[in-house]
């Protein structure tokens, strides 16, 4: 058992009291992340709000000094148990270190703290015409930081690209509580290592982020979003196909299946079509000229793909009910048992399909209901999956699916993860998609930089 009884006593002395929690009522609300462990074996020995770099450098010089872990945590929104404490430690929450520091028209960038709201911060940067376009399902409360932890990505990465391709420069407090910087204000940088890609995705294992250098884009000028239904998985993936084929590159290509379709419609109702086996929901952008244009190419090929039918959004109103009725699946899932969990697969889009069809023949295999939705353009898949954690036998079936499904990626030339991270949930599994010289390379870089493996302990490894 670690004895953080001294490291919480400096940290009393060094921030405000009210900024250190260490009651087990208050240590056990932040046990547990959107990966809705089955059982909280381990909680926090304390929760330390910062608001500044120098309290961050306070918090982990004094951990390093005792050898306590440190587990960053921002919105708590991850799904993969990435901030979730495995042996005890101490939580380091950023929900007040949310300030937005400085926009730059000119320079089209963006500097935030990690506790920035990420929704937030594409507002702000769209009230000057600019652009930042990650966005994952939670994005109204996932944070700058934890998108930066976990290379998150979302639905527009099929255009636009994921967090890797906007972080310019980040300011990270290492495990000895020094001050780096990753790159610099500029749009290019070949100037050594690319120390910024290292830190993306890496989970808070290498260093703390308090700091990132964002890139923005011009706002698009005009937005479009369609939904056509098909009779099979293969029909609406040879769209996909034909769309790429002409050169058109729609911001955003994502899928529904059937499953995921009547559950957001039985539980948030927005008219969508239930009797088809699935749906794409396809948003095109850029000047208001060549809408039509794009419109016109992908309705001629929906058609000659057989979409049985098509919706077309023809203002804010109808654009916003498509898009919320697709990022209401996971909420809807979640009404048909008391948990629900997801998962996020990704293979070459040619094995797409062979990937929606296999997950859906497991999951009947367990008798388990699998609400599929995903990023067809960049052939990845969440397939959400209602459950009850307290059912033995039903959490037994569950374990041995996600074994399977992991499996068939795998067989499939797939990565177990392209924007959840792996965290404590994927760990077991990651040599099934990386090569063990890959791995002993990763294991040397977390001992360069955190020597006594201080920074969110058993992650990702």
């Amino acid at each position: 058992m670690l004895n953080s009884k001294p490291l919480i006593k400096e940290l009393k002395k060094a921030l405000t009291p009210e900024n250190v929690l260490t009651t087990v009522e208050e240590c056990y609300a932040y046990a547990q992340d959107a990966a809705n462990t089955r059982k909280i074996k381990n909680i926090p020995d304390a929760v330390v709000f910062v608001k500044t770099v120098e309290e961050v450098q306070r918090v982990i010089k004094n951990a390093a000094r005792y050898k306590i872990p440190v587990i960053c945590r921002g919105a708590g929104t991850n799904v993969v148990g990435a901030c979730r404490v495995e042996h005890g430690g101490i939580i380091l929450n950023f929900s007040k270190m949310n300030k937005i520091l400085d926009i730059n028209p000119e320079n089209m960038t963006a500097r935030v703290q990690p506790g920035v709201i990420l929704g937030d911060l594409q507002q702000a940067v769209e009230d000057v015409g600019l652009f930042y376009p990650p966005d994952p399902s939670n994005l109204k409360v996932s944070t700058i930081g934890g998108s930066i932890a976990q290379a998150s990505g979302g639905a527009k990465t099929f255009k636009y690209g994921s967090t890797k391709d906007y972080v310019l420069d980040l300011q990270v407090v290492t495990a000895q509580g020094k001050i780096l910087r990753t790159g610099s204000n500029t749009v290019k940088n070949a100037t050594g290592y690319n120390l910024s890609s290292l830190f993306i995705g890496s989970e808070g294992t290498l260093g703390v982020v308090t700091e990132a250098t964002l890139k923005l884009i011009p706002k698009p000028e005009a937005k479009k979003v369609l939904m056509a239904y098909f009779d099979t998985v293969e029909t609406a993936i040879q769209a996909v196909n034909m769309i790429i084929a002409l050169r058109i590159f729609p911001a955003t290509i994502d899928f529904m299946d059937k499953n995921a379709i009547q559950t957001v419609e039985k539980f948030y109702p927005a008219g969508l079509l239930c009797d088809k086996d699935c749906a794409l929901v396809i948003e095109i952008d850029g000047f208001e000229c060549a809408i039509p244009y794009q419109q016109n190419i992908i309705e001629n090929i929906l058609k000659k793909c057989k979409a049985s039918q098509i919706q077309i959004s023809h203002n804010d109103e109808e654009y916003d009910r498509i898009w919320t009725a697709r990022r209401s699946s996971m909420g809807a899932c979640a009404k048909l048992k008391p948990n629900v969990t997801t998962d996020d697969v990704i293979v070459p889009r040619e094995n797409l399909a062979k990937l929606v069809r296999g997950i859906r023949k497991i999951c009947d295999k367990y008798d388990l209901t699998a609400c599929l939705v995903g990023h067809v353009g960049d052939g990845s898949v969440h397939p959400q999956i209602p459950i009850n954690y307290n059912d033995e036998d039903e959490y037994r079936r569950y374990k041995l699916a996600k074994a399977e499904i992991y499996n068939l990626t795998a067989k499939l030339g797939g990565i177990l993860s392209g924007e959840h991270g792996i965290g404590a949930d994927k760990r077991e599994h990651i040599s099934q998609v990386i090569n063990s010289v890959a791995i002993d390379y990763m294991r040397m870089i977390k001992k360069t930089f955190d020597p006594d493996n201080i920074l969110n302990p058993y992650k990702i490894f």
